[in-house]
């Protein structure tokens, strides 16, 4: 039986010498999500990684996907018909990337991070979208948005994530992650940015679901994120999804598939798991994850060590019980 990875995001409780020196020998990627990293502070997180620690790098991009930006750095309550305005330049609330204010319409449904925060767009000038709130949450900076009424077409890299391959080239980083791939020429396309170094392409949209076949088709190596591809084809079909990408990748040579988001997100703030995430990782494992993806737990929980122990101990009992 080949080997289960473990593959950690590292944010601001996981940038430390301690939770580095102690992922030596047990993950095999630390992920950096461009989505949460400055550019300006990419070099010298890579740096600091690199100094404390020997597991390998991947650089995680963007991808074709919307995000609100606020220049309050607090939790702002949305409530039902609270009018929202979102500027085109400079204001409380813009979106990012800057190409997605001009491709917004007239009654587009904008769902915003994983609170169930709706907004539905009432009117549009020159420099500003006026909104109303259809579903209550909290608007926050750097949320997803995601469009509930219809697909717009975006780039599959930002200008910030060429950057961050530039850089990271710099430093002989050899892991990529594309976010949101939803075709084949994703894949063309991220493969002539990237012609030889080690690929993962996320699986995270109903466009991506549908393309699966032409994936397996010309690559290896795919992640199934749970999180953006809840809100894109509904949280109660992600079980369905889930398996439906692992019988589809029996039929290919060699695919391997990672699974992320929200394995064991009650220790962001708990010390231990609940029953339903160690069976949610059982599943995941039987299911024939290749790896599994800390992300939240070790970005910004309160027990990262913790949970890379704890999912290592999961790993050890199925392997275990394989091989009765």
């Amino acid at each position: 039986m080949s080997d289960i990875n473990i593959f950690v995001t590292i944010g601001p409780s996981s940038l430390n010498k301690k939770f580095l020196n102690f992922i030596n020998g047990k993950a095999s990627l630390a992920r950096l999500n461009m989505s949460h990293v400055k550019l300006s502070k990419l070099e010298k997180k890579i740096l600091f990684i690199k100094k404390h620690c020997s597991v390998p790098i991947c650089i995680d991009t963007e991808g074709a996907q919307i995000r609100v930006k606020s220049n309050k750095s607090n939790l702002k309550k949305i409530k039902i018909n609270n009018k929202v305005v979102i500027n085109k330049k400079r204001g409380n609330f813009n979106l990012y990337p800057d190409e997605v204010f001009d491709l917004l319409k007239r009654n587009d449904i904008l769902d915003i991070g994983f609170e169930g925060l709706q907004l539905k767009l009432i009117n549009k000038k020159k420099d500003k979208i006026y909104l109303t709130c259809t579903k209550p949450g909290n608007i926050e900076h750097n949320k997803g948005v995601h469009l509930k009424n219809r697909k717009i077409k975006l780039n599959f890299v930002t200008k910030k994530d060429l950057q961050a391959i530039k850089i990271a080239k710099k430093f002989k980083i050899k892991n990529y992650a594309l976010s949101f791939t939803n075709s084949a020429g994703d894949i063309d396309k991220f493969c002539k940015i990237l012609p030889t170094e080690n690929k993962y392409y996320k699986i995270e949209t109903k466009s991506g679901l549908k393309s699966i076949n032409s994936f397996f088709q010309k690559q290896k190596n795919f992640l199934i994120d749970r999180g953006d591809l809840s809100k894109d084809i509904g949280i109660e079909n992600i079980p369905i999804a889930q398996r439906k990408i692992f019988e589809t990748s029996k039929k290919y040579r060699k695919i391997k598939v990672a699974i992320a988001t929200n394995f064991l997100e009650t220790m962001i703030d708990n010390s231990y798991p609940t029953r339903a995430e160690v069976n949610d990782i059982y599943n995941s494992l039987e299911m024939g994850a290749s790896s599994l993806v800390l992300a939240g737990e070790t970005a910004m929980g309160k027990y990262p060590i913790e949970c890379v122990k704890f999912l290592r101990k999961i790993i050890n009992v199925y392997k275990k019980n394989r091989k009765k």
